[in-house]
């Protein structure tokens, strides 16, 4: 199965079930520092909610979770690659996408034989605080070169005007974060990618 060209990225299931109902067919939950029980609870919903809609919930960190939950696909970080899992992951039959930002994390992710490689963050991002400056629209292309029919995904400072550069640099999937959730119009902003990403 193809994944969607449109990876939108929430912290809470409520935002996902807003965005379902927009058209969305590909969607990670990124939940940070919330206790287990809540998390567990969250990605239930989610998992619920995107069976039901025909999209595909892509579980941000919380392996045990998402195995437990029956979630379909896990993202894993490379601090997450330390301990989690794999193994166990993959024998729940969860698919794996996995975080790049250089050399050394392309060649580990993909001795992972990973569903996805995420490129990241190709522009600045407001997101979070990186050791990385900007990858820049020529890395995707360079990433797509050495993993082939591997989708790439392109992360970081992501907007609906950039989209079109990503997919030409490489990029098989783009993923955003606070261009909708900071966005005046959250579900306008979500339509206006998936018109430019269908």
């Amino acid at each position: 199965m193809s994944l969607d060209r449109f990876y939108p990225i929430f912290d809470d299931a409520a935002w996902v079930a807003r965005m379902l109902r927009q058209g969305v067919k590909l969607v990670q939950l990124r939940i940070k520092d919330k206790p287990q029980p809540t998390v567990l609870a969250e990605v239930q919903a989610a998992t619920r909610l995107c069976a039901e809609a025909g999209a595909v919930l892509v579980v941000n960190d919380y392996w045990q979770v998402a195995i437990e939950a029956g979630a379909p696909w896990v993202h894993l970080g490379q601090e997450d690659l330390d301990t989690a899992d794999v193994a166990a992951i993959r024998a729940a039959g969860i698919k794996l996408g996995v975080s790049t930002h250089d050399d050394d994390e392309l060649e580990r992710a993909l001795s992972f034989d990973p569903d996805y490689v995420a490129l990241g963050p190709v522009y600045p991002t407001i997101l979070k605080k990186m050791k990385w400056e900007q990858q820049g629209l020529p890395k995707l292309t360079d990433w797509k070169a050495r993993i082939g029919d591997i989708p790439l995904v392109a992360i970081g400072g992501m907007s609906v005007e950039r989209a079109k550069g990503a997919f030409d640099a490489g990029a098989d999937i783009v993923s955003a974060v606070t261009d909708i959730t900071l966005n005046e119009d959250p579900e306008g902003r979500v339509r206006e990618w998936l018109e430019v990403t269908r």
